[in-house]
């Protein structure tokens, strides 16, 4: 699923960046080559960061 429309960004990209970088949203753009351009994103990818960075008790 795109998180980014205006640079391409998947879900799955944001969370492979956010497992091995300790930054926000517009960091984990910032080492993807981009950078957030109308940012109506960023609220979804800050919560793709935080589920991807949360402790799972499955």
């Amino acid at each position: 699923m795109f998180i980014c429309i205006c640079n391409a960004i998947r879900e799955k990209d944001i969370r492979a960046t956010a497992r091995c970088n300790a930054g926000g949203a517009e960091d984990i753009y910032g080492l993807l080559g981009f950078q957030p351009q109308c940012r109506q994103c960023l609220e979804d990818a800050e919560a793709v960061i935080a589920d991807e960075r949360s402790p799972s008790f499955a």
